[in-house]
């Protein structure tokens, strides 16, 4: 398959294709030996769960309307005809991806194993946080709650911080701890917006001093950055710290996942410019590259990934490129908040390719997983999810 279009079917799969790439893909569709490419790379590269199969064409059509109308430079008359244009080929690929996801994902995959679920019914994560004021207190955020300070308001799925006008020279923080089971979205002083994954922690400033370098802390797990740029703030620059790493931008796009129970930090560019610091070492990241930070060896790797798949939590997705069963589950159980227990250790290294949605039930992950066949059952009990 040619790169450019594989990079797009990669971006449609994880809700990042734009009207360019949705024009682009739909015409090299309408080829019927691109169909079985297509059909072919997906079956061998991905496991896709049954919810991909609605495709709301109303809702679809009325987005990337909007998206076109959104669209500068353009005159009135071209944004009509390629609103109307698109809005086309986002119901053709509509229809295309449905029918193949359908005919090889779903209808090939049937042999699989039985599954035991013992009173539990386990529903996926939620908006939800803890916020620890400055003088220790602390405030539980979540859906159906709302919150304001003198600083900042709430909605209960984000918290969004005003710029100060009056702010003094003290730097006054806040803590924002997500939960397993939990995500959430803040909008700093400065405008940066920082997502949440679960059992993550931010350290922040309340308000950035006017001028100087704004910096913040990921005390563990991860977080994606949209960091508003130093033009913007008299040439501040931005700073996260974690452990002993220290990533540098002067505006831009990037996601830091570290979490306490690993030995990895892995920091990815999706836009921009980064340099991330460790110790004596210093690496400069471009878009698509990602600068895995051992601890333990205290040295700095940097390579070339899918920004898509390892951003993808973001948009409400699970991504999974060769990703081991291990893995796989410790991200599960995050999100879950359940224990995960192997009955046979071998397996954990069993290798997974898969695009799974994040808003249904355990079970219902859990059987789409089963049928690849990895796996020859499953058992939920309680809090727990017991692989056979």
């Amino acid at each position: 398959m040619d790169q450019k279009i594989e990079k797009i079917l990669v971006k449609y799969l994880m809700n990042a294709a734009d009207i360019d790439d949705l024009e682009i893909l739909s015409n090299w569709l309408k080829k019927e030996e691109n169909k079985q490419i297509f059909k072919n790379h997906v079956k061998i590269n991905y496991v896709m769960d049954s919810n991909f199969n609605e495709f709301d064409v109303v809702s679809a059509k009325e987005e990337y309307l909007q998206k076109i109308r959104l669209k500068k430079r353009r005159d009135r008359k071209l944004k009509t005809y390629n609103a109307l244009r698109n809005a086309a080929a986002v119901i053709a690929i509509g229809f295309a991806s449905v029918y193949l996801l359908n005919e090889f994902a779903f209808k090939e995959a049937t042999a699989y194993g039985t599954s035991t679920v013992v009173n539990s019914q386990i529903e996926p994560g939620t908006d939800k946080a803890t916020l620890t004021l400055e003088d220790g207190s602390q405030i539980a955020l979540e859906k159906g709650s709302s919150l304001q300070t003198q600083n900042a308001n709430s909605n209960g799925e984000e918290i969004v911080y005003e710029a100060d006008k009056k702010r003094g020279k003290e730097v006054v923080y806040n803590y924002l701890t997500i939960p397993r089971g939990g995500q959430f979205h803040v909008v700093l002083s400065d405008g940066t917006e920082v997502w949440l994954n679960s059992e993550s922690q931010l350290k922040y400033p309340v308000a950035f001093i006017d001028g100087e370098s704004r910096e913040v802390e990921l005390i563990y797990g991860e977080a994606y950055f949209d960091v508003s740029p130093s033009t913007a703030h008299k040439g501040a620059r931005f700073k996260v710290f974690n452990q002993s790493q220290e990533v540098e931008v002067l505006g831009t796009e990037f996601n830091i996942k570290a979490y306490k129970e690993e030995t990895n930090i892995y920091t990815t560019l999706v836009e921009g410019k980064v340099t991330v610091n460790f110790g004596d070492q210093q690496q400069k990241l471009l878009p698509n590259q990602q600068s895995v930070t051992n601890i333990d060896q205290k040295d700095i790797e940097v390579r070339n990934v899918d920004v898509y798949g390892e951003t993808s939590w973001r948009k409400g997705l699970f991504s999974f490129k060769s990703k081991s069963l291990k893995e796989i589950m410790t991200v599960i159980s995050r999100w879950y908040d359940v224990e995960v227990i192997f009955e046979n250790s071998e397996l954990e290294n069993a290798m997974f390719n898969g695009v799974l949605k994040k808003d249904q039930s355990l079970e219902v992950l859990l059987k789409a997983i089963n049928k690849t066949n990895l796996i020859s059952a499953y058992e939920i009990k309680e809090d727990k999810v017991i692989i056979k």
